[in-house]
């Protein structure tokens, strides 16, 4: 049995996703602003390469269903409403609405998933509730993949982190798990970093591009562990929050 972690959406593989777990994780923004999205009473969220996607789908809904939400190089894609930003994923701007989203790193990254048993979204906002998942998957023999959505197709140093937490935690007391070098790299990035996820967030290169782009005040809500306790499970190509109405 074992947790893999890819540093970029470029190492993914068929054995690697096929009946596995596969969580995506994209800390500095779209995981956060997912998960934010869904605690806050969105609909779904459908996650899409291009920009052009987005507003072609759009069509297929009343325009009061659906928000159009996205960037591109950190900056929020003209015509949409909102950005890629979880301060902007309020309850009076997404409850009971669905999200197309597209954005430069973690969409493509998820789409790009083909074959897993499931595909889950983590980042620290709902690092908990991920894990607990994903322990579950593993104590049921279900192999995981933590996939980095990285930086240009690049190794992310937050998303490292983020991703040698969670096989750290989802692989607690759990005999027989076998770990790749990337969940053991990944791993002492987060005993750097520890629960100071705030300084990991302030020193990252990506976090540094974010708060010279104007958006330093996105990295406190995608550092608050917890702050958003669901489970985003991708599945017929839209992300839904698993409870009582979304069994896995």
């Amino acid at each position: 049995m074992r947790v893999d972690v890819l540093f970029a959406p470029s190492q993914l593989a068929p054995a690697l996703m096929t009946g596995r777990v596969v969580a995506v994780i994209d800390v500095l923004r779209a995981s956060s602003t997912i998960a934010t999205a869904l605690a806050n009473g969105a609909k779904a969220i459908v996650p899409l390469a291009e920009a052009e996607e987005v507003i072609t789908r759009a069509k297929q809904f009343e325009r009061g269903e659906v928000k159009l939400a996205g960037e591109r190089r950190m900056l929020p894609i003209a015509g949409f409403d909102l950005g890629n930003s979880p301060r902007e994923m309020t309850r009076e701007a997404v409850d009971g609405r669905t999200v197309l989203l597209s954005t430069t790193n973690g969409t493509r990254a998820l789409v790009g998933v083909q074959g897993a048993r499931d595909v889950v979204i983590a980042s620290y906002v709902n690092f908990s509730a991920v894990c607990a998942l994903l322990r579950t998957a593993l104590r049921g023999g279900t192999e995981v993949t933590l996939l980095c959505a990285g930086s240009d197709k690049q190794f992310s140093l937050e998303d490292a982190a983020c991703a040698g937490r969670i096989a750290r935690i989802a692989t607690k007391r759990i005999n027989g798990v076998q770990l790749n070098d990337g969940a053991t790299a990944a791993g002492l990035i987060d005993k750097r970093y520890g629960d100071n996820v705030d300084r990991l967030l302030r020193e990252c290169e990506h976090g540094r591009a974010l708060t010279e782009a104007g958006f330093a005040d996105d990295l406190a809500p995608c550092a608050a562990l917890d702050s958003c306790p669901v489970i985003p499970i991708y599945q017929d190509r839209q992300i839904t929050k698993l409870g009582p109405d979304r069994e896995r």
